[in-house]
């Protein structure tokens, strides 16, 4: 068996860069052999996470944050390549709602027993396709909504940096927000509202615990989504901190929706998935049952 690794050490700040010849003697524990894949852009490390899948590698890991995690999605969704995660970023997503070792160390451990063992077990993953020929694979949630714009101002900003800068577009978003038109069609029931909150979740939590879509479950073949009626500043600041608990959908302004596929529409938006730049609307998300085979056994409850 080998695996292909896929590393971002500057993930987690780089806190965890140390640990890649630990994690690579833990995962080639059970006598696998570790192709680790590193450096340059995120594009030539999607590249090489692609050609590992093409040779026919045993299991492709990806040793970071959410981005590095949505980079090995697009390498082996749908092909049955078993997938591994050591969570090395800042929030963890994904990896934290799949039930995983949250200490990089342990997820290895658990990688190498998985493959010995063939534990397996299927996850469902969202494909977005646009217009234009976009198509991207995401694991936890797509934002459409006042968080997006969050992202986009941020991503346009020079000045300053580190995590000031993300809360300076907050500050900024805030000052100009706005409700938004959308389209939207759930299963093909079509309806058309106003909002600052849309998200599409595939499991529950963005941005490092925000459980912004609570109850999403990535094995039941149905994406959850999150709608919020126009709120002003004050009242979406208060509504934000109830995002860790999830129980912001108690509030009678937001709604929840279930369907296979939605179609999304509405103008200016930019929608990020995993906390990654994906394309503007419109869109077509579809709940691909089972696309990931995740390495590792289904945790007790």
């Amino acid at each position: 068996m080998d695996i292909a690794l896929l590393a971002n050490p500057s993930a987690g700040k780089g806190r965890r860069a140390g640990l890649l010849p630990v994690i690579v003697e833990r995962l080639g524990a059970e006598g696998a052999v570790v192709d680790v894949l590193t450096g340059g852009t995120a594009a030539n490390m999607a590249a090489q996470a692609q050609q590992a899948v093409e040779r026919g590698t045993g299991a492709v890991v990806a040793m970071g944050g959410d981005g590095t995690v949505h980079l090995g999605l697009q390498a082996v969704a749908g092909t049955g390549v078993p997938f591994g995660i050591v969570p090395a970023g800042t929030g963890n997503d994904f990896a934290v709602r799949l039930g995983l070792p949250t200490d990089p160390l342990d997820a290895a451990d658990a990688i190498a027993v998985a493959l010995r063992d063939e534990l397996r077990r299927p996850i469902d993953l969202a494909r977005v396709h646009d217009q234009h020929g976009v198509s991207v694979w995401f694991g936890a949630v797509l934002a459409a909504g006042f968080d997006a714009f969050v992202n986009e101002r941020a991503n346009r900003m020079r000045w300053p940096k580190g995590p000031q800068r993300y809360n300076l577009a907050i500050f900024l978003e805030l000052m100009t927000l706005k409700a938004r038109r959308y389209r939207m069609s759930l299963d093909g029931t079509p309806s058309a509202f106003d909002s600052v909150l849309v998200a599409v979740g595939n499991t529950e939590s963005y941005g490092g615990g925000f459980r912004i879509v609570p109850g999403a479950d990535p094995a039941d073949g149905l994406l959850d989504v999150v709608v919020a009626e126009p709120l002003g500043r004050l009242t979406l600041i208060r509504l934000r901190p109830r995002l860790r608990r999830g129980t912001h959908v108690l509030d009678r302004r937001v709604t929840t929706h279930r369907a296979h596929t939605i179609e999304l529409a509405g103008e200016g938006i930019t929608v990020y998935a995993d906390g990654e730049r994906i394309c503007p609307l419109p869109i077509t998300i579809t709940c691909v049952p089972g696309a990931l085979t995740l390495l590792g056994s289904i945790p007790q409850l």
